[in-house]
């Protein structure tokens, strides 16, 4: 289904920048018994909306088909996210006094990463996940999950049971909602007068000037700068108050602070004036990132083509959404990437959407030492390369493929 209004003000003035072509879900990993002819594709094109800032895509495809079986994606398997949200959740607690009367909720709480941590300093938690395997996992963990989705049915639906939270967090989930207003509003509902909300979303600054192209999918419908979270805000009565920025986290991360009230930063001012200044506030920002994720796209073939051309055998790391995405507007297939290594064991034994590579564990980067390795993951590149030491000593080299792709090592 295509939107023809805006997801976020309503507004009918969007301007298309970018078309991706048919994809495949990009979490949807195939078993291998299954029929490849009856895998569903789908169109996928990025517009810009003049009237409130925000970047989205015009396809909707429903969550129901994304976010159930057939969603892998396990928080716990990096290293470098667990420390973060580590971080993050421990500061929560001094910051805001957090203690055994207070309740922390989490929106999209996947596998109980994040909250186990306010578990263990005893304060109590609610995560709210829709995928059956993170929410089963967060419950083994000793997090107590609801496994529906969160919009502001469920939000009255808690309050009326007596439940406000103090806090609400809400990582990388705020692009994964078609209904982004029903979203917002139920963060609203459910805040405590005094409390606080915490959103971490990708940069849209960053995605742009990056060439992060493969950041874009289905599962994400909106691309956020702090303009559009401003605007976003103010129309359900919640405030931005300050922004934090993480350069290290998947490819450039913001996280947003939000309130019942105005307590707007410095800080948060500075980063709405530089938006403006920069021109993220209209649509020539993004009318030339098209040709420069064709530039990606040929250069990436081009020097994968020329690596196998020479006898050279090539695999990939990160069997994630971004990784579908790249091997499929690439068009390298089984041809020219042998297979794909990762870490998460939910997803070893699976084929990836699209073009089809079984999934493998990292050792098999050793056992079978592939000359090079796409780093599909490129997020957490220092991560897997820490990881990956011995395959380096050994020989081995990794391609980088944005913001142009680069053997690294």
């Amino acid at each position: 289904m295509s939107a023809v209004k805006c997801r976020s003000c309503g507004g009918d003035g969007l301007v298309s920048f970018l078309d991706l072509a048919r994809t495949p879900l990009p979490d949807a990993l195939v078993d291998p018994s299954d029929d490849l002819s009856a895998e569903e594709w789908y169109p996928l094109e990025v517009a810009f909306c003049p009237d409130c800032t925000l970047v989205q895509i015009l396809e909707e495809v429903s969550a129901e088909k994304m976010f159930v079986d057939n969603y892998h994606y396990f928080s716990s398997f990096s290293d470098h996210l667990l420390a973060h949200s580590r971080q993050h959740a421990l500061g929560l607690v001094s910051a805001r006094g957090l203690d055994g009367d207070s309740l922390v909720v989490e929106l999209a709480s996947n596998d109980g990463y994040l909250l186990k941590n306010f578990v263990e300093a005893g304060v109590p938690v609610l995560g709210i996940d829709p995928s059956p395997g993170p929410a089963e996992a967060a419950v083994k963990a000793g997090v107590p999950t609801l496994q529906e989705f969160f919009g502001i049915d469920l939000a009255e639906r808690l309050v009326s049971e007596g439940q406000r939270a103090d806090v609400i967090i809400a990582n990388n989930v705020m692009a994964h909602v078609p209904d982004l207003n029903g979203f917002v509003a139920g963060m609203k509902v459910l805040l405590a007068d005094d409390g606080l909300i915490t959103v971490e979303n990708p940069y849209v600054r960053d995605l742009i000037e990056h060439c992060e192209f493969d950041t874009i999918y289905h599962e994400h419908y909106c691309y956020f700068s702090c303009s559009s979270v401003d605007r976003l805000m103010r129309r359900h009565g919640l405030w931005l108050n300050d922004v934090e920025y993480f350069a290290d986290l998947h490819g450039g991360t913001l996280r947003w602070h939000i309130g019942h009230h105005d307590e707007r930063t410095d800080r948060l001012r500075r980063y709405l004036a530089d938006e403006q200044a920069l021109g993220l506030s209209s649509a020539h920002y993004y009318l030339q990132f098209a040709d420069r994720v064709e530039g990606v796209r040929a250069g990436l073939r081009e020097l994968v083509e020329g690596l196998r051309a020479d006898g050279k055998r090539v695999a990939a790391y990160g069997a994630a959404a971004k990784g579908a995405m790249m091997l499929n507007h690439a068009g390298l297939d089984g041809d020219l990437i042998e297979f794909v290594v990762d870490r998460n064991v939910h997803k070893q034994g699976k084929l990836m959407p699209g073009t089809h590579q079984a999934v493998r564990s990292p050792e098999t980067l050793l056992t079978d030492q592939p000359d090079y390795v796409l780093l599909l993951a490129w997020n957490f590149k220092d991560e897997i390369m820490a990881q990956q030491a011995e395959y380096l000593a050994q020989g081995g080299h990794f391609i980088v493929p944005v913001p142009r792709p680069a053997v690294v090592a």
